[in-house]
């Protein structure tokens, strides 16, 4: 949900879907992979099949679903010679591939949008295309275009369907901290940065922490991804009233995760429906993340804190005016994500969003929502600003509870 900003008819829609029997959901969900199923491979698919049959040097490839510290080791042994090879051989398995250095998965994932603009933009010529196809291919050169702008740093790019991408700010190998923003519904390809409302896509949430962080920082190294690396649900329909999504794209968020270099601690910042990816994840994420801040939550599909199954600290927060605060926090037979993360029965320390401007309003530069992620993403937990007067968001932490602001 992170930029969907619905009026109360929508929302009555979502709360009706709540009410669909289960059979109608399993329905739905099975037509949809029966569609699936008897698809072409993707380009993506076929470029892992490609690096499968691959040789280099006389010597096969490793298996690219091998763990991320077996293909690490394998392209350190490589000359960068070699590794310019793969990277444009295999541009789309390098580019995601979780093992492969950082700096060549975004060498690989520019050639792979290079080929991408102009695959369509010979679409945009094609005279069997509707007037909306072309348009939809014209949108997309000119975002391929805009991830080929010299010194972004793209981490992992699909182009199947919607569309899945993932950027970096910052220097990923050098970090001290790391902080991984995980949006909402209607996240893709095009929508993942916007001009109007810039605050609310992936980019402009993860460039305005970048530089909230910085801020209250100077001297630490700090990276932000902007992880939209994951087929996010469209709109307030069945999934994004259910888990499936967030099932698929916790396993993706979780690959990434083990990947990361270095030793850098991690928060996790989690917006709307992106906090129930952050949820079912919670269990398998590694030990390095130590934070996982949620924002404008549905729920996390547990009924506290507790049941999450991690040892990172667990934030919430919610402006009053946002409405999602009228969804409600139930789950039964697979519909609903579970109890309301600010609630004081969950056991999340709750953080002040009172200026966050609605719901897609919390990475807004200024406010005191934006402060409070960014202070929880470089571990200076003295300086964020409970919800409530008794401060309890700060209880526990390490000279936290006489340091903070009232």
């Amino acid at each position: 949900m992170t930029s969907f900003d619905t009026s109360s008819p929508q929302l009555n829609v979502w709360r009706a879907l709540l009410a669909l029997a289960v059979v109608f959901v399993m329905l739905a969900t099975t037509g949809w992979t029966a569609l699936r199923s008897h698809r072409e491979p993707s380009a993506l698919q076929a470029s892992l099949a490609k690096w499968e049959h691959g040789r280099l040097h006389g010597l096969p490839l490793p298996d690219p679903e091998a763990g991320p510290a077996r293909l690490a080791r394998f392209f350190a042994a490589l000359g960068h010679q070699d590794r310019d090879r793969l990277a444009h051989r295999y541009p789309l398995a390098v580019g995601n591939m979780n093992g492969a250095p950082v700096t060549l998965r975004y060498q690989a994932n520019r050639v792979a949008l290079d080929q991408a603009r102009r695959a369509e933009r010979q679409r945009t010529h094609d005279p069997r295309l509707s007037s909306a196809g072309r348009q939809d291919a014209t949108r997309r050169v000119d975002r391929y275009a805009s991830l080929l702008t010299p010194g972004r740093h793209i981490l992992a790019f699909d182009p199947q369907d919607s569309g899945r991408v993932a950027e970096v700010f910052g220097d990923l190998d050098r970090a001290q901290r790391i902080s991984v923003v995980v949006p909402g519904v209607d996240t893709d390809l095009l929508t993942f940065q916007r001009t109007y409302r810039k605050y609310s896509a992936p980019v402009g949430m993860a460039e305005a922490l970048y530089a909230a962080e910085r801020d209250a920082r100077p001297g630490t190294r700090t990276a932000v991804i902007a992880w939209a690396d994951y087929t996010a649900p469209d709109g307030l329909g069945v999934d994004a009233a259910t888990g499936l999504r967030a099932e698929e794209g916790a396993v993706r968020l979780n690959g990434l995760l083990r990947a990361l270099p270095g030793r850098a601690k991690v928060a996790m910042v989690c917006h709307s429906y992106g906090s129930v990816v952050c949820g079912v994840a919670a269990r398998g994420m590694p030990a390095r993340v130590t934070d996982i801040a949620v924002a404008a939550s549905p729920g996390m599909r547990v009924t506290g804190a507790g049941d999450l199954g991690t040892r990172a600290r667990v934030w919430a927060m919610r402006d009053a005016t946002d409405w999602v605060r009228d969804v409600p926090y139930l789950e039964l037979g697979g519909l609903g994500h579970g109890a309301d993360p600010v609630s004081s029965a969950f056991g999340a320390r709750v953080l002040s969003a009172r200026d966050a401007q609605g719901h897609a309003g919390y990475f807004q530069p200024g406010t005191d929502s934006l402060r409070n992620l960014a202070e929880v993403g470089v571990g200076g937990y003295a300086e964020v600003t409970c919800a409530r007067e008794n401060d309890t968001c700060r209880a526990g932490l390490p000279g936290a509870e006489t340091a903070g602001r009232a």
